[in-house]
């Protein structure tokens, strides 16, 4: 059986992750790791079975033996390193947020010529509830889409068990907080339900930092948004409401909701067990009435042995994977007007 020769750029949390995912794929092989921290680097290749480590991504990607990379690092650097992974030849899978900004991305792009390359925001596109959604908008049985309702609220858990990650609620290293950490799925997974041909002309929003009451939860000198709220106005009317937020003083919350002329869809985007669709259909004689169109179990194994999976075969097949650079592209062109106009104080036109 032909195998895709993979090295993993990052032996933290995700890259071990990526190494579990690519263990269990019979089309791939795992031939190097690399990471600057040397002791990360051995334990992941010890636990995995790898017998080539690397301390430099450069000596990984000078490898021949690899025929592919996963880039598993903070956000900051990682799209100079995909740039010298094309320049070698590799195929490369990006972690999500994609890069800091949009021109990044437009570099990575300008730079990939026929390798295959991708981004790690496609993960919540693996489960199987995203295709019953976007069957069922597909089938128009919402009617002409007016509203479409994104709000995930997650309230602070008190003092951490452990020291938080200092890139992620910092704007130098990540690009920002929990807009480019969760706001890259919810819009890949948004776009791609109406398969990429949503949108978004105009944007106003408004984000905060971590609450004073849970400043001592946060990794010292986290300067990014814990709280981001848009509105973003497409063409023909609809309307997206987004808000995402992470140590909240509030409850918890997280839904999504599509409202047409004819009715509304209910759903969660990240998986669980028992997981619903729900349809609430408009009726001239009984006025809404709600039906269960989906219900199943969902794991986080599927999230991310999808994304993996569908990398290693987009490889092998010489085809695009479920998000490409290009697509990438345009979450992270929305991504910098929320930012923009959340800094300006005043709606900002989105420019894709």
């Amino acid at each position: 059986m032909e195998k895709v020769r993979v090295g993993v750029i990052g032996c933290g949390v995700i890259g071990r992750v990526h190494l579990k995912c690519l263990s269990k794929n019979p089309s791939a092989e795992i031939v190097a790791v690399a990471d600057i921290r040397e002791e990360a680097a051995k334990e992941a290749a010890s636990q995995f079975g790898v017998t080539k480590i690397y301390t430099s991504p450069d000596d990984l990607l000078s490898d021949p033996e690899v025929d592919a990379v996963i880039l598993a690092f903070q956000t900051a650097g990682r799209t100079a390193v995909a740039l010298k992974s094309f320049a070698h030849g590799k195929h490369v899978l990006v972690e999500k947020p994609v890069a800091m900004n949009a021109e990044e991305v437009k570099q990575m792009i300008a730079s990939k010529g026929d390798l295959i390359a991708g981004c790690c925001s496609s993960r919540h596109r693996f489960l199987p509830s995203f295709q019953v959604v976007k069957s069922f908008l597909a089938s128009n049985a919402l009617g002409k889409i007016r509203l479409i309702r994104i709000r995930t609220a997650k309230p602070d858990e008190g003092p951490p068990k452990t020291t938080p990650p200092a890139w992620r609620l910092r704007r130098d290293l990540n690009g920002g907080g929990i807009l480019m950490n969760w706001g890259c799925y919810d819009l890949d997974y948004l776009l791609a339900l109406f398969d990429w041909k949503l949108k978004p002309k105009w944007v106003t929003a408004n984000m905060w930092t971590v609450p004073p009451p849970f400043e001592p939860h946060v990794a010292p000198s986290s300067d990014a948004e814990t709280h981001v709220a848009a509105f973003l106005l497409c063409d023909d009317g609809l309307t997206i409401a987004y808000e995402r937020g992470e140590y909240m003083p509030t409850a918890p919350e997280d839904g999504w909701e599509i409202i047409g002329d004819k009715g509304s869809l209910r759903f969660r985007m990240i998986p669980e067990r028992g997981k619903t669709v729900t349809f609430y259909e408009a009726s001239t004689e009984a006025g809404v009435v709600q039906k269960v169109i989906w219900q199943g179990d969902e794991t986080w194994d599927m999230v991310h042995e999808g994304v993996v999976n569908d990398f290693v075969q987009a490889v092998l097949e010489r085809r695009s994977p479920a998000t490409t650079l290009e697509q990438a592209l345009i979450v992270q062109q929305i991504t910098d007007a929320i930012y923009a106009a959340a800094e300006k104080g005043e709606p900002v036109c989105i420019q894709i």
